[in-house]
């Protein structure tokens, strides 16, 4: 996919060419619109925060904050109709941390939705876990010259550019996904809880194919979402809008996602026969020592 002129598609949680008083307020103060869990935003720096929410991958914004997934909260509404039944009374707690049998840290769950009785006693839980992508390249240059002056620079054309800023699908899965479900997911999924995966379509697109199961038989459910332009000229922004859900069983889809798919042997046998007839083509390298005893 060709690259986007100007990588970023969000900062601050506004368009780079909203000049509204709400949006340059968020830019002048470095404010979250999306329930962070303070009012600034805290991406890569408190100080000097990395306030790029997505990026554009061609023509289409892709998530690159685990934040900006909880605009309005409506993941946990999505996520508690897998956990719990339609009239359940339940509550969301963030960053709750997770130990194994040993006492050591699995990592921090990202929500935890908790059902309750009428005495407020808490009887059944879900984990959901945020999957945001990766970029590759780097994105504090764009943005950082971006922020210098935001309205002469909001048209900046960045494409020839070093280190040009891009979602790294394959490293998000492999140095992300990946380890999340197999230390906490599996420590859930061996007590017989759910999990709800809050995840951008563009990544989900480059998973493995998975075997699908009905809703009453997941044990993880993919809530799919993407970014979805909306509102008038001059006050134009994106929302966050589910776009898919997928159910699938624990153990068929952590195979799916960590087996990969084997290419050709006969191109890897082929490799190995360029490598062994360059070893042994190349003449032995024969030096003439002189007589040390001289």
């Amino acid at each position: 996919m060709g690259k986007a002129p100007n990588p970023l598609a969000e900062v601050f949680g506004h368009l780079i060419g909203d000049f509204s008083d709400k949006a340059k307020r968020y830019r002048r103060r470095r404010l979250c619109p999306f329930n962070n869990i303070v009012p600034n935003c805290t991406k890569d720096k408190a100080k000097r925060p990395l306030g790029v929410c997505s990026v554009f991958y061609g023509d289409s914004p892709v998530i690159t904050c685990p934040i900006r997934f909880r605009e309005d909260w409506i993941i946990t509404d999505d996520a508690a109709s897998f956990f719990f039944d339609e009239n359940a009374e339940w509550s969301s707690l963030t960053e709750v941390r997770l130990n194994d049998a040993e006492g050591n840290s699995a990592g921090n769950i990202d929500v935890v939705l908790v059902a309750y009785d009428d005495k407020g006693r808490i009887y059944d839980f879900g984990a959901v876990e945020i999957q945001a992508v990766y970029i590759s390249g780097n994105v504090r240059n764009p943005f950082e010259y971006y922020m210098e002056k935001p309205e002469k620079r909001s048209a900046l054309d960045w494409s020839n550019e070093p280190n040009y800023p891009r979602p790294d699908f394959l490293s998000s899965s492999r140095k992300r996904l990946i380890p999340q479900l197999l230390f906490k997911g599996g420590i859930l999924n061996n007590w017989k809880k759910k999990t709800a995966v809050v995840i951008d379509r563009a990544f989900y697109n480059t998973l493995p194919e998975m075997k699908e199961v009905p809703k009453t038989k997941a044990q993880i459910a993919w809530l799919i979402y993407d970014l979805v332009l909306s509102g008038e000229k001059g006050n134009k922004r994106y929302t966050l809008k589910k776009v898919d859900e997928k159910y699938t069983e624990f153990k068929t889809s952590l195979a799916a996602i960590t087996t990969p798919l084997p290419g050709d042997m006969k191109n890897f046998m082929n490799k190995l026969q360029d490598k062994l007839d360059d070893k042994l083509e190349t003449p032995p390298d024969n030096k003439t020592i002189e007589n040390p005893f001289k």
